[in-house]
């Protein structure tokens, strides 16, 4: 490891945070011994801050309808090669139901922008599953919806809401989306979630058509400054149904290397191993968990419609993806020297660290 990219890395560790042209200078500069370095700094505070303990969330994909048509996903609106379905509300509570008994306690529903699911339907499974297991946690991961959707789903109980922001640059935002999609309206949508008090998520992919380092330096400052308390990257997979499909896919070479920055940048964020490291190597997850991640997100959607929530050529959906191989799972993480934990595996609050650094806890 040169002493420019040491210099750097001891200042983003120290600092919590880099100028643009540094975290530019970072990726750029990278190579095999500082990216060891910068794992090894990641483990050591994610172990401080989480111990050994890997976080597991009962992922249910409730319905691969969407009215949007980003340009690299495969269930977007115009893939008419797409097998629809939608999730009942019955059938939601079933996944729940079995994944409870299972020992997930926080629950994961993703979709697309499904216009079925109204903050009325929304919010009765959403209570519904707050009234039958209080001691867990409800995430939402449902795109973009209105301030008020937000806030009838957070006094429904939701706890918490990703919204991947896919790139903090607005230029290479527009070369992903469609016109009628906008940077500003994601951005603003992640600043409304976080003014209700959900524990928000965002994200981007890695490797994604058009993606420069330039681009990658602005998503650590914007992780860097919004501080969410969950954070989700993965590398870009194409699918053969998108305008993408002949683009290079990321790779887990430079996804391991920013989950590491990331997790020295803001050492209390709730960072998964994602389901597309685990598409791309067989090793993917347990890769992204040496570098300073600490949560998976097994499959609890019923076994007939996991094949169809395929954003990405060739999705994972079965073997430790799927939640009912939970104990291949944990034998696989006790491997490598972590530890599942049934747990509601809410983010670390700052003030209760030091505390435990300081010995008071």
């Amino acid at each position: 490891m040169n002493e420019k990219m040491r210099a750097l890395t001891d200042r983003l560790e120290l600092a919590g945070g880099l100028s643009l042209q540094e975290y530019k200078e970072l990726i750029d500069g990278r190579d095999e011994a500082s990216a060891e370095e910068l794992a090894r700094r990641a483990v050591n505070v994610r172990k401080r801050v989480y111990g050994e303990d890997i976080y597991v969330r009962g992922l249910i994909e409730i319905s691969n309808i969407c009215r949007n048509d980003c340009y690299y996903c495969g269930i977007r609106r115009g893939n008419a090669a797409c097998e629809r379905y939608r999730l009942s509300p019955d059938e939601i509570m079933e996944c729940v139901d079995e994944g409870y008994k299972l020992g997930f306690r926080t629950f994961v529903m993703q979709g697309g922008e499904d216009a079925w699911f109204t903050d009325e339907r929304l919010c009765r499974i959403v209570k519904g599953i707050k009234e039958s297991h209080p001691d867990c946690a409800v995430t939402l991961s449902l795109g973009e919806r209105s301030p008020e959707s937000y806030r009838r789903l957070r006094d429904a109980g939701a706890d918490r809401y990703l919204l991947r922001h896919e790139t903090a640059d607005s230029i290479h935002y527009g070369r992903l989306h469609p016109p009628e999609m906008s940077f500003e309206h994601r951005m603003e949508c992640l600043r409304q979630l976080r003014g209700l008090g959900y524990q928000t998520g965002c994200g981007f992919m890695v490797g994604s058509p058009c993606q420069t380092t330039s681009c990658i330096a602005k998503d650590l400052k914007f992780i860097e400054t919004f501080r969410p308390e969950m954070c989700g990257i993965g590398p870009f997979i194409p699918h053969k149904d998108t305008p993408f499909r002949d683009m290079p896919a990321g790779t887990l070479e430079l996804t391991c290397f920013l989950l590491s920055v990331i997790r020295l940048i803001h050492p209390y964020v709730l960072l998964p191993a994602t389901t597309a490291l685990g598409t791309i190597h067989p090793e993917g997850r347990e890769r992204g968990i040496l570098s300073g991640a600490n949560v998976v997100m097994p499959n609890l959607s019923p076994a007939a419609v996991r094949s169809k929530y395929e954003l990405y050529n060739n999705k994972l959906n079965t073997g430790c993806e799927s939640a009912q191989q939970l104990a291949d799972l944990k034998k696989r993480m006790e491997s490598i020297g972590y530890k599942v934990v049934s747990a509601r595996g809410d983010a670390a609050k700052p003030t209760l660290i030091k505390e435990k650094k300081n010995g008071c806890i």
